[in-house]
């Protein structure tokens, strides 16, 4: 059984004391992997609200390209809204796959045996992977899991998850292709991250500003729940899993619409699958330190 702490204490503060209670100390060169937000996204989380923990580990936060559209398509627009929205103001920032890809290998991956990330990720010795948990209008949601693998992958690299291991891919590809191996891909990925490094990653989930649809929305719907709190976990299936849980159990008036979100794109497939691929349980204990 696996250990989620969990406080519904919100604030910066509660971010370092979460990270404190789990026991290790992330070494060497820190990647902090969090989601900076696409331009004109309002929901994504800001750099003050995460800066004590950052500081705290001494990390430099980390993204990849995106490939679709957008102002994360490319490095150096990346870089300008990294800017823009004050991360490089606040800490050293690296796009991994701006100087190239690097191919991590999952022999045993249910859909896809390769994953392709960005090859500055081999500089750094530990991660912390801070995710903004909400909906995704393909995924269901996104959480610890998602970050992992969408997240940290190329700008090919999320391609070829998201056409479950198509070459080349174009933009149309990725929209047409099968949704459940998509789902299935994301676990496959993740699980090679994980391996990367062992027991040097940390995984701590915000269930802030909670909208059906992702940060990599420039346009998103508005949250339709009222905030929940801050979980973490040194086991990703399991913090995923508790997060899915708590929004189930939830009495809030905007539980159904999230709810809707994630069944109706199968979300929970990809938390069981990384179950599967031996990324962790989704059996847990939840202890408040509230």
């Amino acid at each position: 059984m696996a250990i989620v702490y969990f406080t519904k204490d919100i604030c910066g503060e509660s971010l370092v004391r979460l990270y404190d209670k789990l026991g290790v100390s992330l070494s060497g060169r820190v990647a902090v992997k969090l989601h900076s937000g696409e331009e004109g996204n309002q929901n994504y989380v800001k750099p003050e609200f995460v800066k004590d923990l950052i500081e705290h580990v001494k990390g430099t936060v980390v993204e990849c390209n995106t490939a679709y559209e957008g102002a994360r398509n490319t490095t150096e627009k990346h870089v300008k809204l990294m800017e823009k929205h004050g991360w490089s103001n606040h800490f050293s920032v690296d796009i991994l796959d701006s100087d190239g890809e690097d191919i991590l290998e999952n022999p045993n991956g249910e859909v896809i045996q390769k994953n392709i990330v960005g090859s500055k990720m081999k500089n750094y010795d530990s991660m912390l992977v801070l995710s903004h948990f909400k909906g995704h209008p393909m995924g269901g949601f996104g959480g610890a899991i998602k970050n992992l693998s969408i997240g940290l992958a190329s700008s090919e690299g999320k391609s070829y998850i998201h056409t479950s291991g198509k070459e080349n891919a174009s933009f149309d590809d990725l929209m047409t292709a099968d949704h459940d191996s998509f789902l299935r891909s994301m676990a496959d990925s993740a699980k090679t991250i994980t391996d990367f490094y062992q027991d040097h990653i940390v995984y701590i989930n915000m269930m802030v500003n909670m909208s059906v649809d992702c940060d990599c929305c420039n346009v998103a719907e508005d949250p339709c729940m009222e905030d929940i709190g801050i979980l973490a976990s040194l086991d990703p299936v399991a913090l995923d899993q508790a997060c899915v849980d708590l929004v189930y159990s939830s009495e809030d008036k905007g539980r159904d619409h999230m709810v809707e979100r994630i069944e109706s794109r199968n979300g929970l497939l990809t938390i069981q699958c990384a179950e599967k691929q031996g990324m962790g349980t989704r059996t847990y204990e939840l202890i408040s330190i509230d």
